[in-house]
């Protein structure tokens, strides 16, 4: 028979949560219901909930033990890895549901950064997506005239689970690298709907995010909003 792994304790564990059968705040099991439950020692078990710990998914809590941490927004890097072992860049238990699309004036945010002047249509497609039921984030990507004509799938109101993905294909040039800009501010009167969000003021955390082909095209601009339970997770590689 063959022997549960720390790989294999974590994944159940990660599986619950991104599936919502864990949500935020809960208890997690104790090392010794852990141990008892796979027949592992707790060595095993103590690196899985290290590994769970190093991706954000949990976090200690004085007088409790481990409970799982508030809603995790994966960078890209993790999406477009999602996108080629998947075919999509949504992970277990999460959806998107779009809030709109259609051509608007590109503005002072989003026009530099795809090199054109401000007033300059865009494509523009805005999405909530939510783990397990919770909103994670608020997102608005912005495509130039160049990525709709190739894929004008964009322009319709489903979810791709790869927008991107699809366009660097049809161009027949490969993703390349993302430049992501990191700040706070209030949010605004839509996106705390679209976050649930409750309180007068409210501050989130927007990421801008600059995406580059091979040939040094930008294939989107999306802004990323979430809210301050939200964790946005990076993992950068140091050698």
């Amino acid at each position: 028979m063959a022997t549960t792994g720390y790989a294999d304790i974590a994944a159940h564990y990660r599986k619950k949560i991104q599936d919502g059968d864990l949500r935020p705040g809960d208890t997690m099991p104790s090392m010794r219901q852990v141990c008892e439950e796979f027949g592992v020692a707790q060595t095993t078990a103590n690196r899985a909930f290290r590994l769970l710990k190093s991706e954000g998914l949990t976090l200690p809590k004085a007088g409790v033990g481990t409970v799982v941490a508030g809603p995790v927004s994966n960078n890209i890097g993790a999406r477009v890895a999602l996108h080629a072992a998947t075919g999509s860049a949504l992970g277990g238990g999460e959806n998107s549901r779009i809030l709109e699309v259609g051509t608007i004036g590109a503005d002072e945010l989003v026009a530099p950064r795809l090199d054109i002047a401000p007033g300059t249509p865009v494509h523009v497609r805005r999405r909530v997506v939510s783990r397990g039921g919770v909103p994670v984030h608020m997102s608005s990507s912005y495509y130039p005239a160049y990525v709709m004509a190739v894929t004008p799938e964009l322009a319709e109101p489903v979810s791709t689970g790869g927008s991107r993905e699809l366009a660097a294909e049809r161009l027949g040039v490969a993703q390349d690298r993302v430049l992501e800009e990191v700040t706070s501010r209030l949010a605004t009167e839509a996106e705390k709907t679209a976050l649930g969000l409750t309180a007068g003021d409210v501050v989130v955390t927007q990421v801008v995010r600059t995406v580059y082909l091979a040939d040094d095209r930008v294939v989107e601009v999306a802004v990323k909003v979430a809210g301050g339970s939200t964790i946005l997770r990076w993992t950068t590689p140091l050698r």
